[in-house]
C-alpha cells in the first residue's frame, strides 16, 4: 500500500435540525459563554470511528468503548489484551507501538497509551501526535435556539411516592444548526514513531485517507441514534497540497461564512474569502474537493479549481 504524504487543510459542516449532535453531561447542546452551540472535535471523530467500525469490518478501531460479561466498560489495559492477545504481556515499547498502529484511528489521530505492566519497570507509555487535527465545531447558522420537553419512560421508579405515575425525564434538542469543523492532515507526524517502532510497522497509506474522506462525508448521516436523528453530514472541503509544499494555511473557519437567510429552503455559504486565499496559493496546491448536500446546502464563490461531488 502506497504511503500518503501530502499535507491536508479542510472544513467539514454537520447539519443538526431538531436534534443534539453533541451534548454536555446535563444533556444539553454545547455552548459558549455567548450562547452560541458548538461541539467538540471528540464528537466528529466518533462519527468517523464508529463508521469504520461498521463499514470497515477489517480494520481495527482502538479507542472505541469495549464491554466484558458484566456489561462494565474496559480498561485500557484489558482493551489491549483483547486486541493484540498475543503481546498482551510485552513490556517491549517497539512492539506495543507497531501494535497501536495497526489500529486504523491511532494511524488517525494518535493515541496517548499507557499499558501498565506488572511492575514500574514494565510500564508501557507512548505518545503518538496524529495526522489528523479537529478543530471544535462552532454553529455558524444565525440562531441557537435550544428546545427542551418533557418524555415518559413506561415505568415507575423505585422509591417513587405515587407508584400510579411513570418516570418523567426531559431531552433538549437544537432546533437547528450546522456546526463547521477545521481539519488539517500532516502524516510527517508518524514518521519518528513508525521509525523507532521498526519494520513493518503500518505507516499512514492513500487507502487510510480514502477511508477517512469517506468517513467525513458520512459518518454523522450513519450513526442515527434517538438524540441525532436529524444530524447530518452536509459539506466537507479537502485542499491537499503539493507534497513538498511547505505551505502553511489559515483556519478555514474563519474565511467561511454562512448567509443569515436561507434561498429556497437552503442555507447559503459563501467561501469567498477562502476563495481569495486558495487562488493564492494555487500553485502549491495538488488538487481541491469539494462534497455537499445540494438539497440542504448552495455554495457561492466556489474555487474554479475545486472538483464537486455529492455526499
Amino acid at each position: 500500500m502506497t504511503t500518503f504524504k501530502n499535507r491536508v487543510f479542510g472544513a467539514a459542516i454537520v447539519k443538526a435540525v431538531n436534534s443534539n449532535y453533541n451534548a454536555d453531561f446535563s444533556g444539553q447542546p454545547r455552548t459558549l459563554p455567548n450562547g452560541t452551540v458548538y461541539a467538540t472535535d471528540k464528537a466528529f471523530k466518533y462519527t468517523i470511528k464508529n463508521y469504520l467500525k461498521n463499514v470497515y469490518s477489517g480494520e481495527k478501531v482502538f479507542y472505541f468503548k469495549r464491554l466484558n460479561q458484566d456489561f462494565n466498560p474496559l480498561t485500557l489495559d484489558d482493551a489491549y489484551a483483547t486486541v493484540f492477545p498475543q503481546n498482551k504481556e510485552s513490556k517491549e515499547k517497539s512492539v506495543v507501538a507497531k501494535d497501536i498502529l495497526s489500529c486504523i484511528d491511532i494511524r488517525l489521530f494518535g493515541a496517548t497509551f499507557a499499558k501498565k505492566g506488572k511492575t514500574k519497570e514494565s510500564n508501557v507509555a507512548i505518545s503518538i501526535h496524529g495526522p489528523v487535527q479537529i478543530n471544535h465545531g462552532v454553529n455558524v447558522w444565525v440562531e441557537n435556539n435550544i428546545f427542551s420537553e418533557q418524555i415518559t419512560a413506561p415505568f415507575s421508579s423505585p422509591g417513587e411516592t405515587d407508584k400510579e405515575m411513570t418516570t418523567i425525564g426531559r431531552q433538549s434538542k437544537l432546533e437547528e444548526g450546522h456546526y463547521l469543523h477545521h481539519f488539517s492532515v500532516n502524516p510527517k507526524n508518524l514518521d519518528e514513531v513508525v521509525k523507532l517502532a521498526g519494520e513493518g510497522t503500518d505507516n499512514l497509506t492513500t487507502e487510510d485517507i480514502n477511508k477517512l474522506k469517506e468517513a467525513m462525508r458520512r459518518g454523522a448521516t450513519y450513526y442515527d441514534s434517538a438524540s441525532k436523528a436529524g444530524t447530518e453530514n452536509e459539506f466537507v472541503i479537502w485542499v491537499q497540497l503539493n507534497e513538498n509544499s511547505k505551505l502553511v494555511l489559515p483556519n478555514f473557519s474563519q474565511l467561511m461564512v454562512m448567509k443569515e437567510e436561507k434561498e429556497n429552503g437552503r442555507v447559503v455559504l459563501d467561501l469567498s474569502s477562502l476563495n481569495t486565499i486558495l487562488n493564492k496559493h494555487s500553485s502549491e496546491i495538488e488538487k481541491m474537493e469539494i462534497y455537499r448536500n445540494e438539497a440542504s446546502l448552495k455554495i457561492e464563490n466556489m474555487p474554479e479549481k475545486a472538483n464537486v461531488f455529492d455526499l
